[in-house]
This record gives C-alpha cells, structure tokens and sequence, in this order.
C-alpha cells in the first residue's frame, strides 16, 4: 500500500508542487484528494485559509527514496564524507552568509510597495461598495496622510469616527502584512474630519473640567480609542484644577477627569482617620 501525506499551499495547483517538490517526483505522479479548498477571507486579510491535499505517491518510488538509507557505507567512507562536508560548509560560511543577506534585503516590502498595498486595498473596498473616491496624497510625521474625497461620504466616518477609524485600521493591515522591517503609518481622513474632531473634543475636555471642579466629583467620559483619549489628556495636562487618567478595558476604554481639591480633601480625612486609628 502506497504512503500517503498532506500538504498545504495558497492553492491546490502549489500544494501539488510543494509534494511533488518533497517527494522528487514530478506532479503528474502523483494522485491527491483534496481535504480542504483555500480561502481569502474577508477582504484577503481575515480568516484566509491554505489548501490541503492528501497525496498518494502512485509508484512508490519518491516516498521510498526518502526514507532509505545507505547501509553500505563503512565508518571510513563516513568519516571522510563528514571532513569534506565540514570543510566545504566552513569554506562556504561567508559566502551563504553574504547570499541569504542580499535575499533578505531583497524580499524585503519597500515603503512604497507598502503604501501601493494601501492604495490598492483602498480602492478594491471602495469599488465593492460602489463608491468614488478620490485620494489625496500627503506626508505626516508618522507616514502618510489619505485625504478621501467625494459625495457623500459620511457612510466612511460612522458614528464618532468609528468607521473611518475601522477602515484605517484594515488599511495599515493590507499595507504591513508580512512586513518584518521598517512599517509604514497610513491615516485616513475625510474633508478634515480629524481636526474638527480633535477641536470637539478640545472644548468638550474643557467644559467637563469646569463641571467636575463645580459639582467636586469625578466625570467619566464616554469610551474612546486612544487617540481620542490623548486628546482629553494633553487638553488638561496642564490644568491646576483637575487631572485624567485612562480606566476600563479595550474596546471600551474611557478618560476619567478628577477634581484636585477633592483628592486633597479626601487625603486629609484619610490622614484624620490615620491618626484617630
């Protein structure tokens, strides 16, 4: 009965290769059963699946070939294969170091080939949600900047930005995927959204502040990612009246604002209390 094994491959045709390759035979040898058909997942980011096959050599040949061994050989034709082979493995160190460095250097995902899987991946999304959008090109600190212009287009923000928020992330995701090295930073705005958001929430940080010193209690702000909370933070990290802090779990993440006085008053009851004990 004839050795069967499995392998995967993006595809059922490079699963194939991958035995044949494995087993020193060519592809047309070889009969398989297909276990599992690939796929893209969402958007050919999440939930991407390999193909696997079940592979049953028809000859025999290639399997058993890579199980057998050399019997023959007596302990001094080893021992003299073994020198030469350390001998051609020490002489050839440099060079195999210096080749897997330039294959390195040569897979490696260039920022533009990054930022092209960005753009591509932006407008594959927006072509299945029949949509025009035209993207605006600039450079930021962190990386780059896509300004999304068109009509409309209040679908791609969503309530607080979360949308808008939610496709940037997919997007660094298509860019970065398999990136070892250096990693490209894409934002996405929309008609300077992020601005006028970053103002909202500016004020919003403000009058909270004036609110909690009023009513001398703490006020929790509504969960926020965390660029939103760093917002609220650096609106008041200068503020005498009050101080934040960050509470809660992801996704759901808030700011809490905190009175100062109040800290100082319950600091002194406590030390009351202390000295009562």
């Amino acid at each position: 009965m004839a050795d069967t094994m499995e392998w995967t491959g993006r595809t059922v045709e490079a699963a194939l290769e991958a035995a044949a390759a494995d087993l020193g035979c060519a592809p047309a040898s070889l009969e398989y059963t297909v276990l599992e058909q690939p796929s893209r997942g969402f958007l050919g980011l999440i939930g991407r699946k390999d193909a696997r096959i079940r592979v049953r050599d028809i000859d025999g040949a290639a399997v058993a070939e890579t199980k057998a061994a050399d019997p023959s050989a007596d302990m001094a034709e080893l021992e003299t294969r073994l020198e030469e082979e350390v001998e051609e493995t020490q002489v050839d160190a440099p060079a195999k170091a210096a080749s897997a460095k330039a294959a390195k250097a040569k897979d490696a995902v260039s920022l533009l080939e990054q930022e092209q899987r960005a753009r591509k991946f932006l407008e594959d999304v927006f072509a299945a949600m029949k949509i025009e959008v035209e993207l605006q090109r600039s450079e930021t600190e962190e990386g780059i900047l896509f300004q999304l212009e068109g009509e409309s287009l209040g679908i791609l923000i969503g309530k607080h930005g979360q949308t808008l928020d939610a496709l940037q992330y997919l997007t660094n995701l298509a860019a970065n995927r398999g990136v070892a090295g250096e990693r490209l930073h894409v934002q996405l705005d929309i008609e300077g959204y992020r601005a006028r958001r970053e103002e909202t929430l500016t004020r919003l940080a403000g009058h909270l502040a004036e609110k909690a010193c009023r009513i001398g209690q703490e006020i929790h702000l509504e969960p926020m990612n965390r660029h939103e909370r760093k917002i609220i933070h650096m609106a008041l990290q200068d503020s005498r009246k009050v101080s934040t802090y960050s509470a809660g779990d992801e996704p759901r993440r808030y700011v809490v604002i905190v009175p100062r006085r109040r800290r100082r008053v319950e600091s002194n009851r406590r030390s009351r209390e202390n000295e009562d004990n």
